[in-house]
């Protein structure tokens, strides 16, 4: 039997999905987020994160002290500026957090290459 999908519209469809965590009924982290930790992790500072990603200080540091809250733990180590200038690093937590989402992602993304592979 001929699939009646075939040659008509659902030859145009792509399959899309975006992954983010909860933490109760908190948004922990999504693609956003995750840049963001990124980007720190890459410029050893909040604020020139921050601006990579057209956010200000204030915004920045609200999504860090929003995801630390709802993990219970730190994700960022901080030295407070001087002569030299401040510095922020990803603590082992952030880093396994990373990792956690980039695992999750892969597996995700996988799972949607086989769908869109397979009739439905």
């Amino acid at each position: 039997m001929r699939n009646p999908h075939v040659g008509g519209w659902m030859e145009k469809l792509v399959i899309r999905a975006k992954i983010w965590l909860e933490v109760g009924n908190c948004s922990l982290i999504g693609e956003g987020r995750e840049q963001l930790l990124q980007l720190i992790d890459e410029l050893g500072s909040i604020s020139a994160a921050g601006r990579k990603m057209g956010l200000s200080y204030r915004k920045a540091w609200s999504n860090v002290q929003t995801m630390e809250q709802a993990l219970g733990c730190k994700l960022i180590a901080r030295q407070r500026g001087g002569s030299g200038g401040g510095a922020s690093v990803l603590t082992q937590d952030a880093k396994d957090l990373l990792l956690f989402i980039y695992g999750l992602r892969k597996k995700f993304e996988t799972f949607i290459d086989e769908l869109s592979e397979s009739e439905i």
